[in-house]
C-alpha cells in the first residue's frame, strides 16, 4: 500500500455524484498543498482541484469549477473531492497528489488512482 490511497470511484449516471477520498499516511502531505489530477484513456492527465494545507486556498479548473469541491481533513490525513452534476467528459482514472519537503529534496506522492466512470 502507498503513501496515497484514494477511494469513492464507482460508476454513475450523468448527473450524479461521487465523493471521492484520499488518505495520506506517516503525514506526508501534513503541512502541504494537496491535489486531484484525472487522467481519461488516450488524454494527458489533468489537474482538476488543488487545496491549501489549511484549506484556505482553493483553485480547480475551468470545467470543473461549480461542480466539484475540494476539502481537507487534517486530523484525519485525508483530502476529499466532493464531484456533483456528472457527465461522461468526467470519466477517468482520479489521482492524488502532493508535493512535499522530505529526505532534504522535494518528492512528488500519488497514488494509485480511483476509476470514475459516467455513463449517460
Amino acid at each position: 500500500q502507498g503513501l496515497l490511497v484514494e477511494s469513492g470511484g464507482g460508476l454513475v449516471q450523468t448527473g450524479g455524484s461521487l465523493r471521492l477520498a484520499c488518505a495520506a499516511s506517516e503525514r506526508t502531505c501534513n503541512g502541504y498543498n494537496m491535489d486531484w489530477f484525472r487522467r481519461a484513456p488516450g488524454k494527458e492527465r489533468q489537474f482538476v482541484a488543488a487545496i491549501s494545507s489549511g484549506g484556505s486556498s482553493i483553485s480547480y479548473a475551468d470545467d470543473v469549477k461549480g461542480r466539484f469541491t475540494i476539502s481537507r481533513d487534517n486530523a484525519k490525513n485525508t483530502v476529499f473531492l466532493q464531484m456533483s452534476r456528472l457527465i461522461p467528459e468526467d470519466t477517468a482514472l482520479y489521482l492524488c497528489h502532493c508535493r512535499a519537503f522530505q529526505f532534504h529534496t522535494w518528492n512528488d506522492y500519488w497514488g494509485q488512482g480511483t476509476q470514475v466512470t459516467v455513463v449517460s
